[in-house]
């Protein structure tokens, strides 16, 4: 066997293993079934401005080891997410905060809002929510929820909002202050230069190949290495055999604008049920760009099939049962290691996908 470890995926989690393995002076190999590193936090240079091929991200933390770690490898900007949304073309501010309030009902004071928040919610009488709808109403009120959140959250999962679990929006982000800072988080920024740079530092030293697809020829790889580390879809893994999780997809429409300003932010959702797109993303914001040009990027949600890039795991009751089933698999499976966003079925935000991976490689390498 050539290597100690063979991590399949050159995304966030993949990379900080290997990193780490190699810090501990074992021998890795990364294979990557795209033709780039970095997973869907890939950035590349068009107009000389970092586009975020696969959605926009934003790093953000409250978790300092996880900050002091990814600083090793990039110097991040002080980039803050505050998105806007569009209703119709009626603008308001996300998260839902007093811009937001007084451009929806003309209340000025924090005391005024929460008067007509409470007074919707108590309209409403819902105390037992059953859907995400009565979730939303429940917390937010209807006015808020019939603009802001119904049409955009029903593009996005392909379903209506009374047929989706509650527990997507447990909370929603509300402030009766003027706070446009959509995460909050004690660290958040764009790593200058883009991501791809980023984890091409921490893959630095350690051999890579692109366009090489793991399942394709899985017996031969395995022999390669004492240990593989498996990033892809878990139910790709065992060939479907218990069936096929589902996930959303996106798809991206993205153009080249040959005006220097195109939305004047780096997010806008669109949240009515009309509007094709979920969002539109303007990728120069991201670094508070100057370059002539503007790239801007359209976000389609799909059901995933296929073939197609899965993005959200979708956590319901069914394909909750199901992962449950092939994790029992894999935990059956000899020198193996399952992890990421794929690997384990779970939406993760980028900074907990590298605290997991960290946690990993403090089990695995001591």
């Amino acid at each position: 066997m050539k290597y100690d470890y063979l991590v399949v995926g050159a995304g966030l989690y993949g990379a900080v293993f290997a990193h780490q393995a190699k810090k501990c002076g074992k021998k890795v190999l990364v294979i990557e079934k795209r033709p780039n590193i970095a997973g869907n936090v890939y950035t590349e240079e068009i107009e000389g401005i970092n586009v975020h091929k696969y959605g926009a991200h934003i790093f953000h933390t409250n978790d300092k080891s996880v900050w002091d770690y990814v600083t090793q490898f990039a110097e991040f900007n002080r980039f803050t997410n505050s998105p806007v949304a569009n209703y119709h073309g009626e603008l308001y501010s996300l998260p839902f905060n007093m811009y937001t309030f007084n451009k929806m009902w003309g209340v000025v004071t924090p005391e005024e809002a929460e008067a007509e928040i409470r007074k919707q919610k108590e309209k409403a009488g819902i105390t037992d929510p059953k859907n995400l709808e009565e979730q939303a109403i429940s917390l937010v009120g209807k006015d808020i929820y019939e603009k802001l959140i119904k049409g955009y959250t029903e593009k996005q999962w392909g379903r209506p909002c009374t047929e989706l679990p509650s527990f997507i929006i447990k909370r929603l982000p509300v402030r009766f202050t003027f706070d446009n800072n959509y995460f909050n988080a004690l660290y958040q920024g764009i790593p200058i230069g883009g991501y791809t740079k980023m984890v091409e530092k921490m893959l630095d030293g350690i051999e890579v190949r692109l366009n090489t697809d793991y399942l394709a020829n899985k017996s031969e790889y395995d022999k390669s290495a004492k240990k593989v580390v498996y990033t892809g879809p878990i139910d790709a893994y065992f060939e479907f055999k218990l069936g096929t999780l589902e996930y959303r997809s996106v798809r991206f429409e993205t153009e080249v604008l040959d005006k220097p300003n195109f939305q004047g932010n780096a997010a806008v959702n669109y949240t009515d049920r009309e509007t094709p797109w979920t969002r539109i993303i303007e990728h120069k914001w991201f670094e508070f760009g100057t370059q002539p040009k503007t790239v801007i990027s359209r976000e389609f949600s799909s059901e995933w099939k296929r073939g197609d890039e899965p993005y959200y795991p979708v956590n319901d009751e069914k394909n909750g049962e199901l992962y449950r089933e092939y994790k029992n698999l894999a935990e059956n499976e000899k020198n193996i290691i399952f992890g990421g966003r794929l690997g384990e079925y779970k939406y993760y935000d980028m900074d907990a996908v590298i605290a997991s991976a960290l946690d990993m490689c403090n089990r695995e390498l001591g």
